[in-house]
């Protein structure tokens, strides 16, 4: 196990710092990251995956079952875990700075800066923790494999588009490196240079997939939140009631906890609203509460406590409709060192900030001590504030490269923000050595995982899990 935290490197000059990326060369050469063999000891996919089944809602976790066994892809997506042990004796260079930790190609999207510019970057932070680079990097390749094996790509051109997506990644870590500290700051990828680049040089449908995915993100607001999730009672929006996947609370609760509700609502608000700055306390002060659901969300994430916030501004045409998303200890914490703040949500919150180019203005967190007697914590976001994604299952076959390449350099962006650029740089080099040494890791992890697949249906076919699929 590594003993990092994420250093200050501000104090050494650029020919040290590229010093250190070769010297980590050395030791880790860039093709040691091809290769990928499971453990002899590795654990039971199924049974180490059914461990995190303790902690959720019991009665969503039949769907998150469900919903992971849809497809190789579909179980990638809920299997951070697996891939977190599995890389837990990879090799890696010894450059540490804040990780996604579960950076797969859905897991990216566009959303609204707080100037209203639409951006595309990360967009989940669940597992977020100081680590190596290398597992956001190889979490992302093995996800594109997958996901393009599903689409029905061949190896050569899975191959070749993984490579140019790490490519990419190499070639704007490069170009980060030779800025200064805040132009690496203020750096972000708009939607509209997507689009304008795209028109130029990509195919037509191309163009026209990008442009339809921001178009949906640009009606995806609170009006449209408003219309989707609430009717109208008595006068006032409630929220429907489409259980399981959306439910009110009064739905939930007991009458002894309905009296009780109250106050938690209460020690929600001044909570979450301490952990905003002063600017963002006054704006959420001229908002009301009117009413809290469960919603499922997701599909590894099913079973976390979500609940979605409606309140009401300037009158009912003003909402504002806020996501509370159970926080648990990341999935890395088990085989890296753990977080430096107790606070779980805070713990998401503040590794989103650190690797988000813009982030969302309503960011905050919260802790309480639930109704099953235990403590539980929550980051807190807005639930729909221009946020869109492409639907990569039915996107233009054209597209995956292209996507590829804007996720890498976008990841490479994020991990600009806290690691040494200058010295994971100079371990990347100029050549194609860890390109091509990354498409072979993915095509080893993707076999593994559709034997993990494999091992999950068939447990589910043993009455080992219980699974409610469709839903």
């Amino acid at each position: 196990m590594s003993t990092h935290r994420i250093r200050d490197i501000a104090h050494l000059s650029p020919a040290e710092r590229v010093a250190r990326g070769k010297e980590a060369r050395k030791r880790v050469p860039r093709s040691a990251h091809a290769r990928f063999e499971p453990a002899t000891d590795r654990r039971d996919p199924v049974a180490l995956l059914a461990e995190l089944d303790a902690t959720r809602m019991a009665d969503l976790v039949p769907i998150r079952w469900g919903r992971m066994l849809a497809s190789p892809f579909a179980f990638y997506r809920g299997a951070a875990l697996l891939m977190a042990s599995d890389l837990s004796g990879a090799p890696e260079s010894g450059l540490y700075g804040q990780v996604c930790g579960d950076a797969h190609v859905s897991n990216f999207g566009i959303f609204e800066s707080p100037e209203r510019r639409q951006v595309f970057d990360i967009n989940d932070f669940d597992e977020t923790l100081p680590g190596p680079w290398e597992l956001d990097v190889k979490r992302l390749a093995a996800s594109a494999e997958v996901l393009m094996r599903e689409r029905g790509i061949e190896a050569p051109q899975r191959s070749a588009a993984i490579a140019g997506g790490v490519e990419a990644y190499r070639s704007a870590m490069a170009s980060l490196a030779e800025m200064g500290h805040m132009e690496r700051w203020y750096q972000r990828v708009e939607v509209d240079f997507l689009l304008e680049t795209s028109a130029k040089f990509a195919e037509k449908s191309v163009t026209k997939a990008v442009r339809k995915s921001a178009e949906k993100g640009r009606q995806k607001g609170s009006l449209r939140a408003l219309a989707r999730l609430t009717e109208t009672v008595d006068g006032q929006p409630r929220f429907r009631s489409e259980p399981p996947l959306l439910t009110p609370a009064e739905e939930l609760l007991t009458p002894e906890q309905m009296e009780r509700f109250p106050a938690v609502i209460s020690d929600f608000l001044a909570k979450y609203r301490a952990s905003l700055p002063d600017d963002r306390r006054r704006l959420l002060a001229g908002y009301r509460f009117v009413q809290i659901a469960r919603k499922v969300v997701g599909v590894g994430s099913v079973g976390s406590r979500s609940w979605v916030v409606l309140m009401l501004g300037r009158d009912e045409q003003d909402p504002l409709f806020l996501q509370m998303k159970e926080a648990y200890p990341s999935v890395l914490e088990r085989y890296w060192p753990k977080s430096r703040y107790r606070h779980r949500g805070r713990r998401v919150v503040e590794g989103q900030r650190l690797m988000q180019a813009a982030g969302d203005i309503m960011l905050g967190w919260y802790g309480l001590d639930g109704f099953d007697g235990l403590h539980h914590d929550f980051y807190v976001r807005q639930l729909w504030d221009g946020k869109a994604s492409i639907d990569l299952a039915s996107a233009p076959l054209e597209l995956l490269p292209r996507y590829l390449r804007v996720c890498n350099a976008t990841l490479a962006r994020a991990h600009a923000r806290t690691f040494d650029r200058i010295a994971l740089a100079a371990y990347l080099g100029r050549g194609d050595s860890f390109d091509r040494a990354i498409a072979s890791f993915a095509k080893a992890y993707a076999d593994t995982n559709e034997r993990d697949h494999q091992a999950a249906l068939a447990a589910e076919k043993a009455g080992r899990i219980k699974v409610l699929r469709g839903i």
